[in-house]
């Protein structure tokens, strides 16, 4: 299963409306759009992911990360789950290093940021600290848990406004 020019374009199309909701309503001084309540944040927050479902087998992460972009400069991303035990699946995370990768659950060059004990009690936090993609998946039963399970999102952090 390669890339196509169709999955390409629904990321690039996903990344410009996060961006688009992270610009809205900024007052640009050019005397139109400031009756709108600006988009400001007061400092950075942190997200936990997939929120009270917390980083589980079946939940649609790519939905859940478009439902609560935009994401910031310095947001914490919590991922919690469940330890190894006979009754739950491992997880982990992993960072994948591009487009491709994350289209394709490919974890041959991802980097595994947390591992299947780390996500318990108050979970694995990861800090946003740079304007790049960020594609995340669970890298558990060789990539399966990212294919079939849709446990994967990209988030790209915007500059929070600071009036």
């Amino acid at each position: 299963m390669g890339f196509t020019f169709a999955q390409g374009l629904v990321l690039v199309l996903a990344i410009a409306s996060m961006l688009g909701v992270g610009l809205a309503n900024k007052d640009w001084g050019l005397g139109w759009g400031s009756h709108h309540p600006h988009n400001h944040t007061n400092g950075p927050k942190k997200i936990i992911v997939g929120g009270s479902q917390n980083w589980r087998f079946g939940v649609n992460y790519t939905d859940w990360s478009l439902k609560n972009a935009p994401f910031y400069f310095n947001d914490t991303l919590v991922f919690k789950y469940d330890p190894p035990s006979n009754t739950t699946f491992p997880h982990s995370v992993y960072l994948l290093p591009n487009l491709r990768s994350f289209l394709n659950c490919d974890l041959r060059k991802a980097k595994k940021i947390a591992n299947p004990s780390q996500g318990s009690g108050n979970g694995f936090e990861l800090v946003l600290k740079s304007w790049k993609p960020y594609y995340f998946a669970c890298g558990e039963r060789n990539g399966f848990h990212c294919k079939v399970g849709l446990m994967k999102f990209a988030v790209v952090p915007l500059l929070r406004w600071r009036y």
